[in-house]
């Protein structure tokens, strides 16, 4: 075998010989390989770090959050741990991470298995589980021991800023796509008070900072192998300070809906309460989070649309494309789920406001 990724796999201390390495998985961000010895598969990832420009603070924050899952799941007396939270390999050099001679991060885990990974759920069930994960996930790190974990992203849900970029992106029009989105920029203009939710809870004081995932959608959690039961929470490269409901929001904005997330908007209101009793189990809700979690469903999807517009106008640069208009497709099927959530929410809001 040749080429970066085996000369990576041989930098950890894997059990056994390299067998083979392939890529795996659909990810946006990272390039992920998975890497089977004769005993072990394991999952190698070189980090984007045109995405992510401080690899080590990501790898510090991803060490620091997998030791206390990993101490508060044993001190629970949970078994199986090495299903429950990710592992780490070291490098030969005992390091969390490899820097290659080209200057690039790799990292690598050991590949969770028997496991299995959903796009979206196949039943309410699944919903419920995978709710009560990221609700028991934000639980689980609220006594992580200080210092604070830092951004890794500065400004990663922050709508008004999401926003500040895409009327920039609108103005310059580096690439002259504007004119081919005049539909979606005119609905994203008109829409712009959606912008001001989470940042009018931290002006009141209505909500504050918890540490939270920052990228729930269900395919960052994995089920056993019938689907059943949740297992492990993944991609902690977003861990860090922010409101309760970004987890809630992002999770429902993408498992609630039916669609393909470039295709347009089904909105399944069983799927969305199953997800709310989920995760109000693995993490209680205050009144004001109940309140406003259909709103806030509807503020990840649109500041989310922002993004892949903003992407769109400027070439391409941040999310991994599959044909040159995908994100313009993407922004359009996120708009339409605000949409469809509109036409839902009286429907939801006074459901989620019966006692559980």
């Amino acid at each position: 075998m040749k080429g970066p990724a085996a000369e990576a796999a041989t930098a950890f201390r894997l059990d056994g010989s390299v067998l083979s390495v392939e890529p795996y998985g659909q990810g946006h961000i990272h390039h992920t390989f998975r890497v089977a010895t004769a005993k072990r598969r394991y999952l190698l990832q070189r980090l984007n770090t045109t995405v992510f420009p401080d690899p080590r603070r990501v790898m510090e924050n991803v060490a620091r959050v997998l030791d206390h899952l990993r101490a508060k799941l044993e001190a629970k007396g949970v078994a199986d741990l090495d299903r429950r939270v990710l592992q780490l390999m070291p490098t030969q050099s005992g390091e969390a991470f490899w820097r290659s001679p080209d200057d690039h991060w790799w990292r690598c885990y050991l590949f969770i298995e028997p496991s299995r990974s959903l796009e979206r759920p196949e039943t309410r069930h699944q919903a419920f589980e995978a709710g009560r994960a990221f609700g028991a996930f934000q639980t689980l790190l609220e006594d992580l021991p200080g210092p604070t974990l830092q951004p890794t992203l500065p400004g990663f849900h922050d709508a008004p800023l999401r926003l500040t970029h895409f009327e920039k992106a609108l103005q310059d029009d580096p690439l002259g796509r504007a004119s081919q989105a005049m539909t979606e920029i005119a609905w994203a203009l008109q829409q712009r008070s959606r912008a001001d939710l989470f940042a009018g809870f931290l002006r009141d004081g209505t909500m504050a900072p918890i540490l939270t995932h920052n990228d729930t959608k269900l395919n960052n959690l994995l089920f056993d192998e019938r689907g059943e039961e949740a297992l492990c929470v993944l991609d902690l490269d977003t861990v860090m300070p922010g409101l309760p409901l970004y987890d809630f929001g992002d999770l429902a904005r993408s498992a609630c809906n039916r669609a393909a997330e470039d295709g347009p908007a089904d909105v399944d209101a069983a799927l969305f309460l199953c997800l709310a009793e989920g995760f109000q189990a693995g993490r209680p809700w205050s009144e004001v989070e109940r309140d406003h979690a259909v709103e806030a469903t509807q503020t990840m999807a649109y500041t989310l649309g922002l993004r892949f517009l903003t992407d769109f106008l400027e070439g391409d640069s941040y999310f991994r494309i599959h044909r040159p208009d995908h994100n313009l497709h993407r922004a359009r099927g996120q708009f339409a789920l605000v949409e469809a959530l509109e036409s839902r929410k009286a429907e939801l809001k006074q459901a989620l406001a019966k006692p559980a």
